[in-house]
């Protein structure tokens, strides 16, 4: 173990306290070995200048550039003085700022032709970008020959930075710990490194920070992604190896039960899709291990059909299935969807019950006392085959009497523990299904959700409507948010409804929290519901049934909003995205999105899958504020061309960084892919995976790679174990 100790050293210890302090507040670095895989961002060339004309607005940069004039300018009567310097590097031209007492050693070394590394945050002066106050490193001069030598042909690494600490900084504490990556333990089995031709871990790490050529940084670049593509699997696979050692109990479909007196009264034929994926999962259910599943599929695929069969199976070999939503809204949805489609076979014990018949129980948190107490009792008596709920069904009084199912609705909004809760209330692990309407790119799916088998439903049932989706530039063209109001008018004068979502509640206690550079741009909060429901109901629809409907109100206030939607009650329905997962009303036929701009790609599209659900064709218009040539309208085009969700998720995976997306699955965790990009990097996850398979098969313990065990404990800190652990 002492070769890791090296890596393991506190940063203060090298750096000094002060340097360390601002590494483990701004970057989250605390040791040598974090400090080490830091990797630069890109790299300068020495004598190559870095783009002025493409800096963005708002972000920390550093640019290598040439100074073309200086002066000092005074104002205040002659009181305040400002230095303002030009740089060039022949693409185009930035302004520098320096103020007050500030402007005298800037003053004297940025002459002329003279050439520096400029690191600041870009801001607009003047309709002009500029750097204020930036942090510059000079290179090198006629006199300094040692520095003119060091820089010279060199590749310069950009290092992430942050305003508290420059790149050339960190390149310098770089330098002081590099000597260390020597003693870094290589995580690679030796004849997997050799056999596909990698550099060793210290080398590599040695030419990503200070390459000497173009082909060091590849080199460099392969082995690194390699290791985080490996270990992220190798511990993966660790986990589906042991949950294959796990005992469950085999529920192998029984002829003549529940499932055939199911399947008899169904008034359609399942599709191949729904008929491929309930074979995967039956096949899973029938083994003495537990399944753990992911079926993803587009909203309105039928994956609830999916989960139901699957259910029914379990009841029939003697189990019982619980289904967990995420919101008391969708709890109470699939319960009146499930009961509906089982009709008396959900009946059991009530007159006109079918012989087969079970009960569905539904339990949430504000249910009263009296119907709490009786579905807990079917729970403990086996009387209920099938129950339906929010997390209270985690709770420690809830008891089984053989829990052999589990099935997640919408993973992604489900703490870990709230899984793994559930799981332990079976006599044995019990089968898992976890379901998700947002489609997740197949390498996402092998990185985030590695240690569930995927199953995907990508064909629409029969009957399902296209939807027409068309962006509605407010700002640009006024008269084409007037038409979408006149849309929605003709949509329930033609006898269906509409949705209208907002990004807020509104009422003044739930402003945005964070504003970003576009916010900034337009100074006003997002649209919230209320106003945009008293806007409506005065203006262009006044006259029609509008209802709100959002997080804050309560429970039996939203879920008697919701009955009266879906009983053709209220005509338009202004609410948030509490209306994103799960609430189907097939009469409904137009969606406005306002700012559409404020959500991301997978939520727009999984908003617009609420509408279509008939026979009637769907209609979803994006309106934003947004100018054309914005980042933001360019993401809204691209929701508006296409309805395949796999296709958007990676256009929202492109345009955010993998941390973002990893971060967000990884309940918090700080994401550990450096060098991995999950969309561009597909052949190594893929390969990584098998060759993780492979290992842990011959060596479940690692005993015979201590070097990949100390990888993976790095890596796996508790937390990020646990977050694998319940995926």
């Amino acid at each position: 173990m002492d070769r890791v100790s090296a890596l393991d050293e506190t940063l203060k210890k090298t750096l000094g306290a002060a340097t360390a302090k601002v590494m483990a507040e701004h970057l989250d670095l605390h040791t040598v070995g974090d400090l080490l895989h830091h990797y630069p961002r890109r790299y300068a060339e020495r004598g190559e200048l870095t783009s002025l004309s493409e800096l963005p607005l708002d972000e920390h940069v550093t640019v290598v550039a040439q100074v073309a004039d200086a002066r000092v300018l005074t104002f205040n009567q002659g009181r305040g003085r400002r230095l303002e310097v030009t740089i060039t590097d022949g693409s185009g031209r930035l302004q520098l700022v320096f103020f007050g007492k500030g402007v005298h050693k800037p003053h004297k070394d940025l002459l002329p032709g003279s050439r520096a590394m400029f690191a600041g945050k870009v801001s607009m002066f003047n309709r002009k970008l500029q750097l204020a106050h930036p942090a510059y490193e000079p290179l090198g001069g006629a006199s300094a020959e040692d520095a003119v030598d060091a820089f010279a042909n060199q590749l310069i690494p950009i290092y992430p930075a942050c305003k508290q600490l420059e790149s050339w900084k960190i390149a310098k504490a770089v330098d002081a710990v590099l000597p260390r990556a020597g003693e870094a333990a290589d995580p690679l089995p030796p004849s997997l490194r050799e056999g596909r031709g990698f550099a060793t871990l210290p080398d590599a790490l040695r030419k990503i920070h200070r390459p000497r050529t173009k082909a060091d940084i590849a080199e460099a670049r392969d082995r690194l992604k390699w290791d985080e593509a490996f270990v992220l699997q190798v511990a993966l696979a660790r986990r589906r190896y042991a949950d294959a050692q796990l005992p469950a109990v085999a529920r192998k479909p029984v002829a003549g039960g529940l499932l055939d007196a199911f399947d008899a009264k169904l008034p359609f034929t399942l599709t191949e899709g729904q008929q491929k994926v309930t074979k995967e999962i039956f096949d899973d259910l029938a083994t003495e291990h537990p399944m753990h599943r992911l079926l993803q599929g587009e909203v309105g695929s039928g994956k609830t059909m999916v989960a139901l069969r699957a259910m029914l199976t379990v009841v029939d070999a003697g189990g019982q299935a619980a289904m967990l939503a995420p919101t008391e809204v969708l709890a109470q949805q699939h319960h009146r969807s499930v009961t509906e489609m089982m009709g008396e076979l959900a009946e059991s014990g009530m007159l006109g019950g079918s012989e087969h018949a079970t009960k569905v129980v539904l339990l949430t948190g504000s249910m009263g006392a009296a119907a709490r107490r009786q579905a807990l009792l079917d729970l403990v008596t086996g009387e209920a085959g099938i129950v339906i709920g929010t997390h209270a069904l985690i709770e420690d009084k809830v008891q089984f009497h053989d829990l052999g199912l589990v099935v997640v609705d919408e993973q992604h909004r489900f703490g870990v523990e709230q899984r793994d809760a559930l799981r332990s209330k079976g006599k044995q692990p019990p089968h898992l299904l976890v379901m998700t309407a947002t489609p997740i790119p197949r390498t996402v799916a092998m990185t985030v959700f590695g240690d569930l088998e995927t199953s995907v439903l990508d064909q629409l049932p029969a009957g399902r409507s296209p939807i027409a989706s068309h962006v509605v530039p407010a700002q640009d063209k006024p008269h084409f948010l007037a038409r979408a109001w006149e849309r929605v008018r003709e949509e329930v004068e033609n006898g269906h409804q509409a949705y209208v979502v907002c990004p807020r509640i509104g009422d003044g206690d739930d402003e945005p929290k964070k504003k970003s550079a576009e916010d900034d741009a337009e100074k006003r909060p997002p649209l919230a519901v209320i106003e945009i429901a008293e806007q409506l109901t005065a203006g262009p629809l006044k006259g029609l049934r509008v209802e709100i409907l959002h997080g804050r109100m309560p429970p039996d206030g939203k879920d008697d909003v919701m009955r009266r939607f879906a009983a053709g009650a209220v005509d338009v329905l202004v609410a948030t995205t509490v209306i994103e997962v799960g609430v189907n009303v097939p009469n409904a036929t137009a969606m406005v999105i306002m700012d559409a701009d404020r959500f991301g790609v997978s939520q727009l599209h999984q908003l617009r899958g609420r509408v279509g659900r008939g026979s009637a064709p769907g209609l979803c218009l994006l309106v934003s504020e947004m100018p054309e040539a914005s980042p933001a309208r360019a993401r809204l085009g691209a929701v508006a061309s296409t309805l395949d969700g796999f296709e958007l998720s990676r256009i929202d995976l492109e345009q955010r960084r993998e941390g973002d997306v990893l971060g967000q699955a990884q309940s918090g965790v700080r994401s550990s892919l450096r060098m991995l990009t999950v969309i561009e990097d597909e052949e190594v996850i893929a390969a990584a995976r098998e060759e993780a398979v492979t290992i842990v098969a011959e060596d479940p313990e690692l005993e015979r790679l201590p070097e990949l065990r100390t990888a993976l404990d790095a890596l796996l800190d508790e937390e990020r174990e646990q977050y694998l652990d319940k995926g």
